[in-house]
């Protein structure tokens, strides 16, 4: 079983706008129309499970869900086939908001809210819950950001647990939470570097910097990390030493939507090496998919035979072999 554990979802509000106004002097007063929106659920784990259920693949979405938006997240999510088991707390899930300007869809505006405040009592409650499904779990992806009052500690022991359980635990986060998580030994690590493209002290400006970045996580105890290096594009290295180049021929003004299209990538991986398949090709596969759903208007899309087809375009090279690790 595939268990998805998102602490901290959302409910994704979408605008599409001919032309994003900002203001120039002071006072200065406009109204920007959208010309359509849209609303889902959101939050990587969850992306994970809508692309999973949509291709066929059963799982089960955890994590924290609080009032009306906590509705809307798991009313969208069982409406896509989705199985949820989440648990319910004070406050409200968070909402966020994307704004898409005509002829610029590639470079998204993003407004994330952090959500609000977890007690102790409520995290016991997830872990208990948690702790029962990692008994049928053989993969586990622990995707997003925290609420505030949970510590990112927390995420070592969520690795740990699954870990521990027999599970394969697939690791997308930014910041501290991501540090922590690598401490406990999880297969694979897609590091989330939408606000701060930094990684492990290091700035992600070259594939020579990324790759050293990677080594680094690899090095902290993951089998594997990927991380992005261009929009059509990321790296991958694994604890054997290989350093792999993923790439595709697909300009940017294709794109229609970006959000989630990361986490399909993901998601992507995750389908093809749940069904056994080499990294090489979990990565062929992945990267289709995510630029797939980066060219259609909705959040999370991809067929399967459409993603099969795309993958033949998609190139995965090894850079650096095994006899050539560290060099």
């Amino acid at each position: 079983m595939i268990i998805t554990v998102t602490m901290n979802p959302a409910v994704d509000k979408v605008y599409w706008v001919d032309n994003l106004k900002v203001a120039d002097a002071t006072q200065e007063e406009f109204l920007t129309r959208a010309t359509r929106s849209a609303t889902f659920a959101g939050g990587k784990g969850v992306n994970v499970s809508i692309f999973l259920s949509q291709i066929g693949v059963e799982n089960v979405a955890m994590g924290l869900v609080a009032g009306h938006t906590g509705h809307v997240v798991v009313r969208d999510l069982r409406d896509r086939g989705v199985t949820t088991n989440f648990v319910w707390t004070l406050g409200e899930t968070r909402t966020n908001v994307t704004v898409l300007e005509k002829g610029r869809e590639y470079i998204p505006v993003f407004i994330d809210e952090a959500g609000t405040p977890v007690s102790p009592s409520e995290i016991d409650r997830f872990l208990r819950r948690y702790r029962q499904m990692l008994n049928r779990a053989t993969w586990v992806v622990l995707g997003g950001s925290l609420r505030p009052g949970i510590e990112p500690a927390l995420c070592y022991d969520l690795v740990k647990m699954a870990t521990e359980a027999g599970a394969k635990v697939i690791l997308s986060a930014g910041g501290e939470v991501l540090a922590e998580g690598i401490k406990a030994g999880p297969y694979l690590v897609k590091p989330d570097t939408r606000e701060h493209r930094e990684l492990m002290g290091i700035q992600l400006t070259t594939r020579e910097a990324i790759t050293e970045a990677g080594r680094r996580i690899v090095a902290a105890g993951a089998e594997v990390a990927v991380i992005s290096h261009e929009v059509t594009g990321d790296i991958a290295v694994t604890s054997d030493g290989d350093v792999w180049e993923i790439k595709a021929p697909v300009p940017p003004s294709r794109f229609k939507n970006l959000i989630g299209a990361d986490d399909v990538f993901l998601a992507g991986i995750l389908y093809k090496l749940a069904g056994g398949s080499p990294l090489e090709e979990a990565l062929r596969f992945g990267l289709a998919a995510g630029l797939l759903s980066a060219e259609s208007e909705d959040k999370v899309a991809g067929d399967l035979k459409d993603i099969e087809r795309a993958a033949r375009e998609v190139t995965v090279e090894r850079i650096v072999g095994r006899s050539h690790a560290g060099t």
